[in-house]
C-alpha cells in the first residue's frame, strides 16, 4: 500500500507551510500529493507550483470540478501539467454538488452521471491527440452549423495514458467510476464499511470486463498523532460536522447520506439540523466518536499501523493522509509517523 498526502484547499492560513509539507512527503517517498478546489483556490495553479518545488512525487487534482471547465479545457490542463511535471500528473474529477455547481459556476446540476461519462469520453479522446469530435446530450463538438472544425491537442503529454480518478460517494456514481476510471478518490472510508464502496465499484469494473486488480482505491483519511484518542477525535469533529451537516442542502448532502448508509441515521439528522441552524459547536458535538475513529487514523504509531493494516486488507492501494495540526512541525511529525506506521504494519 502506498501513501499520499492531501494539501486540501489553498488559502486556509497554512499556505507558507504547504510547500514544505509537499517537499517532506517527496523526500519520505510518498506516492502522490493531491490538492483540492471548490470556490476558492483552484487546484491546477497549486499543483503546478508543487510540481516545480518537488522532484519525484506525483501531483494530483482531488478534484478538478466538472462544472468549472469544459472537458477540452480539462484535457489541455492535464496535458500541460503532465508535461511540466515530467510525467507526474494524476487527473481527479468530480461533479461537485448542486449548491456549488449552480451557485458558483452557473451550471445546472442535472444528470451528473451522464455528464461525467461524456466528460471523461471527451477528455480521453482529446488527450489521445485525435481530431476532436463528439455528439452527446451535453456536448457537441464541433458545434453544428458554424465555422468550427475538428482540431487536435497540440501539447504532447509525457505519458500516453494519464491516470484518471473520479471522486464518488453514491452507489450509482461509484459504479460509473469503476466502469470508466483508473482509480477512485474516497472520503469517510471505513474498512468496516468497505462494501458500501467496493461492491458498486466492483460492479462497474465488471461492466467493463475488468476486476479491481490494478484499479487504484485511494481514500483520503485524516491523521491525528497522539496518545489521547478522545482528543484526536475531538480535533476532527468540526471537519466531520462541516461535511455531514453543511456540505449541500438538507435535501441533497452526499456525505450525510453516506453517514446514514453506515448506520448513523439519527446522528446524521442531528448534525445536519444543528449545522443548518448555525449551531456549529452543537453539530460538532453530535458527530459520533465511532464514526470519526472508524474513518480516520488516530493514536500512536502502533495504533495507526493497526488501522493501516485494516485499510490494506479492505483493498486500499493508495492511502492518502490529511495530517491534522496547524503548525508545520505537527504536520511534518504526522507525515513521518505515517511512514513509520506503514513500515511497522509491513506494508511499505
Amino acid at each position: 500500500m502506498r501513501l499520499g498526502i492531501n494539501l486540501g484547499y489553498w488559502g486556509l492560513g497554512m499556505d507558507a507551510d504547504n510547500i514544505a509539507v509537499a517537499q517532506e512527503a517527496d523526500r519520505l517517498g510518498y506516492s502522490v500529493c493531491w490538492a483540492a478546489e471548490a470556490y476558492g483556490s483552484d487546484a491546477a495553479t497549486v499543483l503546478s507550483f508543487v510540481a516545480a518545488k518537488t522532484e519525484r512525487i506525483d501531483v494530483g487534482s482531488a478534484i478538478f470540478q466538472i462544472p468549472a471547465r469544459t472537458p477540452a479545457m480539462t484535457a489541455m490542463t492535464a496535458a500541460t501539467l503532465d508535461t511540466l511535471s515530467g510525467g507526474r500528473f494524476r487527473l481527479g474529477l468530480g461533479v461537485s454538488g448542486p449548491q456549488v455547481s449552480e451557485g458558483w459556476y452557473g451550471v445546472k446540476f442535472d444528470k451528473p452521471l451522464a455528464r461525467t461519462r461524456e466528460y471523461v469520453e471527451i477528455i480521453r479522446k482529446a488527450m489521445s491527440r485525435e481530431r476532436l469530435t463528439h455528439e452527446g446530450e451535453h456536448w457537441t463538438l464541433p458545434l453544428p452549423g458554424g465555422p468550427g472544425k475538428p482540431i487536435k491537442l497540440t501539447v504532447h503529454p509525457v505519458r500516453e495514458h494519464i491516470p484518471l480518478y473520479i471522486a464518488a460517494i453514491g452507489p450509482r456514481n461509484l459504479e460509473l467510476t469503476g466502469e470508466i476510471a483508473d482509480g477512485w478518490l474516497g472520503i469517510f472510508f471505513s474498512p468496516e464499511h468497505a462494501a458500501l464502496s467496493l461492491d458498486p465499484l466492483t460492479a462497474g469494473r465488471a461492466k467493463a470486463g475488468r476486476t479491481l486488480e490494478g484499479f487504484d482505491l485511494c481514500p483520503t483519511v485524516n491523521l491525528a498523532v497522539g496518545e489521547d484518542i478522545k482528543a484526536g477525535v475531538d480535533g476532527l469533529r468540526s471537519y466531520a460536522a462541516l461535511y455531514i451537516g453543511g456540505m449541500g442542502s438538507k435535501e441533497k448532502n452526499f456525505y450525510n447520506q453516506l453517514a446514514r448508509r453506515m448506520g448513523y441515521e439519527q446522528a446524521a439528522d442531528e448534525v445536519q439540523e444543528k449545522y443548518l441552524a448555525r449551531d456549529y459547536a452543537g453539530a460538532a458535538a453530535a458527530v459520533p466518536h465511532d464514526l470519526i475513529d472508524a474513518t480516520s487514523l488516530i493514536g500512536d504509531t502502533a495504533r495507526i499501523a493497526d488501522r493501516m493494516q485494516a485499510y490494506a486488507e479492505a483493498g486500499v492501494s493508495t492511502l492518502t493522509l490529511a495530517p491534522s495540526g496547524f503548525t508545520l512541525d505537527e504536520r511534518i511529525l504526522a507525515l513521518r509517523t505515517g511512514v513509520e506506521a506503514l513500515e511497522r504494519a509491513g506494508l511499505a
